[in-house]
């Protein structure tokens, strides 16, 4: 069942990929997600296609095809899948043991990829959403059916490969007790594989309501202060100063993210008037650098700048004008 964000239950209590069975070509994983869902995780349960490709390389094995056993198709499609995967959808129900016309399909699947990719040892990766009781079942069932071995022997190289045991226990008791499938058709394979179509790897994208890293990719160690406060994490706003308004307003030139130029604009000359470019105001030292000379404040009634009486002698300015 799943939970109310679309995570499959109890999904983040399994791993992710097991280890290939030794001696056949099967892995099996739980259900990658789509990017939509994984933006619900955090960076270190992210789990996808793109994901499951690097798990598998990092054991220099080679992925060829996945067998889908979920019954449903929200957790992900072909164009999600990159374009060196093929996969087949098999709609397998949960809780109980598959009926034969499914068994045979999973046995089609596996019999035709195996012939067409005989002169290399590309993997068959097998999920359903947790990667263990109907892909277990469907695992050991076809190296009992098909290649002879014996159900305890198949279901303990299962559970020692995959990293967790069946749970199901009517599971269990149709591969130690039940009957042989028979494996008439199993030739004939009527599905069609899909091929992925994602090309490259989507962009990732960062949520700040579950950001998990300090801001600016600074280790929280050597995080700097904000007048005093050490950043927190908020889960509607990411990382802001401990204290300071959760609705950040640019004021001063400054800005909580990095800073920002303001525009220059022109000024009307000292107060009412038409704007004129060479009004603009401009710091002296790159004024200077311009070649334009920095026009002096015009003295107001209220106020007698110093330099209106440098002349006079007097340090602090006599009465001008103003007073």
């Amino acid at each position: 069942m799943p939970r109310h964000n679309g995570i499959p239950d109890r999904w983040l209590d399994y791993n992710a990929v097991g280890k290939r069975l030794d001696g056949t070509r099967f892995v099996a994983f739980k259900v990658p997600l789509n990017q939509s869902l994984n933006s619900q995780l955090s960076p270190s349960e992210v789990f996808g296609p793109w994901e499951l490709l690097d798990a598998v390389r990092r054991d220099r094995q080679e992925l060829g095809l996945i067998i889908d056993l979920t019954f449903t198709t929200r957790y992900y499609r072909p164009q999600d899948l990159p374009a060196s995967l093929l996969c087949v959808k098999i709609f397998t129900g949960g809780h109980v043991v598959p009926n034969d016309d499914t068994i045979l399909a999973f046995k089609r699947a596996v019999r035709r990829f195996l012939r067409d990719n005989a002169d290399n040892d590309k993997l068959i990766g097998v999920h359903c959403t947790h990667g263990l009781n109907r892909t277990g079942y469907m695992i050991c069932r076809y190296l009992i059916d098909v290649d002879g071995m014996d159900p305890a022997e198949a279901v303990e190289l299962f559970n020692s490969s995959r990293g967790h045991a069946i749970e199901r226990q009517n599971y269990i008791h149709d591969l130690h007790s039940g009957r042989k499938r028979s494996n008439k058709g199993m030739s004939q394979c009527p599905l069609e594989f899909i091929k992925g179509t994602a090309g490259t790897r989507p962009r990732e994208r960062q949520d700040k309501r579950r950001c998990d890293q300090p801001p600016h990719g600074i280790p929280e160690e050597e995080r700097p202060t904000y007048g005093g406060f050490q950043p927190r994490e908020s889960p509607q706003h990411g990382w802001h100063p401990r204290g300071a308004r959760q609705h950040y307003q640019p004021a001063r030139g400054r800005h909580p993210h990095g800073t920002f130029s303001l525009p220059r604009v022109a000024l009307p000359p000292y107060g009412r008037g038409s704007a004129h470019p060479a009004d603009e105001w401009v710091r002296p030292q790159y004024a200077q650098a311009r070649g334009q000379v920095q026009r002096p404040r015009r003295p107001s009634r209220h106020y007698t700048p110093r330099w209106a009486n440098q002349q006079s002698g007097d340090r602090w300015g006599s009465a001008g004008p103003g007073w």
